[in-house]
This record gives structure tokens, C-alpha cells and sequence, in this order.
């Protein structure tokens, strides 16, 4: 990696975006890969061109830092989360608020679509999750359950679950085929630290990072630990599992981002010195370069 200043994306390791005024807490690639989505803690959500790092547009409205931001796997919109205890929902052409949705009672630090676009998921401080219909903005159900605040969340590619992570170190897998506001749940437990992410891969594994330094993969369906992964000296940040689900990344609380095999477990390779603390890691749509943000 080359170095970078604080507040900058790092993309293929020698391409720098521009500055933020905040430190970057997500970040999402749309569909085509064409477009780059920032989340910033200076309350604006930014959208990048991917090959050349030309600023497309800034959108603000939020009256807090944005803690989460996400396409929709259809590439029309964009969904973000912010400490205002919103979600606002964008239509990308034309780069503008089509809703503001409105039920949390403190930070929303998650969102995710499920994959027909149709639904949203939110969970933040008031340890809730709350499930929304895109076109209507109606909140559809209220799930309870988790005893800390919820900061991760992801929906399982048939649609059929979704997974959150919390604060209190377990993962909830909720069964979305029920029809009553009293979802069937399971429990993941394993970490011994706040879980701070999470995501599927595409043939339905999940993994999870944590404050306890360590990242796991999961078989949700018979619940059982397939693989756990050791190296990071401060907690686990941000996750991603590249598209074909070989690999996958971590960035940790600190200057490092690893890159590991899902099969064995082993470290392929440990990126340093662009970044004073990574915050988030993803990888392109077509698997072929890693991108980090950093901190102010």
C-alpha cells in the first residue's frame, strides 16, 4: 500500500479518493461496480466514480454522522443510517431523498436490503430491529430479542433470514418466512466480545467480526463454526467476503487489513502503512481490488 491521508479511500492499494471531513464508517459498491458509497461522520453521504475517484455528488439531511450506507441490489437506491435516529432513503439518478424513515429511539448503525429490493432492516442503540417496506416506507415488523445494541446486519441471499450482530456478543439468525411479529430466532454464540460486523457470502455462509480480535465463519443452518480466524491485534471493524466467497477481508481497529483463505483459515496477506485506522473494507464487484477507508 502506499500512504494515504486520514479521511481518504484507498482502492487497488495506489488509488486515493478525496478528502473527507470525518472519518469514513462504511462503505458499498454499487451493483456495476461503478460507483463507490461512502458513509462519513460529517453527516453526509458521498458517491465516488470508481475508476477515476471523481466525486459524483455529496448528500446531506441528516443531522448526525452517518453510520451505515448501502445500494439496493436492484442499483436504483441507496439506503442511510445516521446518530439523528433516521434512515433516509435515496433515489440514486437522481441523487436525492425520497423518504425519511423514523421509529428508532437512539443512533441507527445498520441497514441492509434484502435481495429483491423490497424490504430494509435497520438496528441501532435501542437494541431493536425493525423491518421496513422500500416502497411505502411502512415499518412491517418489530423484532426483539438482543439485549445490547445492534450493529450489524445482513440478509441471507434467499431472503428467507436475516442475521444481526450485537453488542451482546451473539448473532440472531430471524426466520422472515413467519407471519407473526414474534419471529423465530437462533442464536450464534461463540464470541467472548462485542460483535461489531457481519455479512453472508453469496452460497449462504456467514461471518462475523468482533471485539474479541477474532473473525468467524458459520454454517447458519446447522449452526455450527466452520472456520475461526486469529492475527488482528485490535478489534474486527469491517469484514468482506470476496464475490466468489474464497477470500475474505478484515480491517481492524489499527493500521492493518488482512486478507484470508475461507477454506483453511490462513492469512494470504497483511496490508500496512496506508491507513491510521482502517475502518471499513470491501471488496469491487469483481474481486479484483480491495478498498479501505480511514479516519480523520
Amino acid at each position: 500500500m502506499n500512504s494515504g491521508a486520514p479521511g481518504t479511500l484507498v482502492v487497488g492499494r495506489v488509488k486515493f479518493f478525496g478528502r473527507h471531513r470525518g472519518e469514513v464508517n462504511s462503505s458499498a459498491f454499487s451493483p456495476d461496480g461503478q460507483t463507490l458509497l461512502t458513509a462519513s461522520e460529517d453527516g453526509c453521504v458521498y458517491g465516488w466514480k470508481t475508476q477515476s475517484g471523481r466525486l459524483l455528488w455529496k448528500l446531506g439531511g441528516h443531522t448526525g454522522p452517518v453510520k451505515f450506507c448501502g445500494f439496493s441490489p436492484d442499483g436504483r437506491l441507496l439506503a442511510s443510517t445516521s446518530c439523528d435516529c433516521t434512515i433516509r432513503l435515496w433515489d440514486v439518478a437522481e441523487a436525492k431523498c425520497l423518504q425519511v424513515l423514523k421509529g428508532h429511539q437512539r443512533s441507527v448503525e445498520t441497514v441492509s436490503f434484502s435481495p429483491d429490493s423490497k424490504q430494509l432492516a435497520s438496528g441501532g442503540w435501542d437494541k431493536q430491529v425493525m423491518l421496513w417496506e422500500v416502497q411505502s416506507g411502512q415499518m412491517l415488523r418489530h423484532l426483539v430479542g438482543h439485549r445490547d445494541s445492534i450493529q450489524s446486519s445482513d440478509f441471507e441471499p434467499s431472503s428467507d433470514c436475516l442475521a444481526t450482530g450485537s453488542w451482546d456478543s451473539t448473532i440472531h439468525i430471524w426466520d422472515l418466512r413467519a407471519g407473526t411479529p414474534a419471529v423465530f430466532h437462533q442464536e450464534l454464540e461463540g464470541h467472548s466480545g462485542n460483535i461489531s460486523c457481519l455479512c453472508y457470502s453469496a452460497s449462504g455462509l456467514l461471518e462475523s467480526g468482533s471485539w474479541d480480535k477474532t473473525i468467524h465463519i458459520w454454517k447458519p443452518s446447522t449452526r455450527s463454526l466452520l472456520v475461526q480466524l486469529k492475527g488482528h491485534v485490535a478489534w474486527v471493524k469491517s469484514i468482506a467476503f470476496s464475490p466468489d466467497a474464497s477470500q475474505l477481508a478484515s480491517a481492524g481497529y489499527s493500521h492493518m487489513v488482512k486478507v484470508w483463505d475461507c477454506n483453511t483459515g490462513k492469512c494470504l496477506e497483511t496490508l500496512k502503512g496506508a491507513l491510521d485506522v482502517a475502518h471499513t473494507c470491501i471488496f469491487t464487484p469483481d474481486g479484483k481490488l480491495l478498498v479501505s477507508g480511514a479516519a480523520e
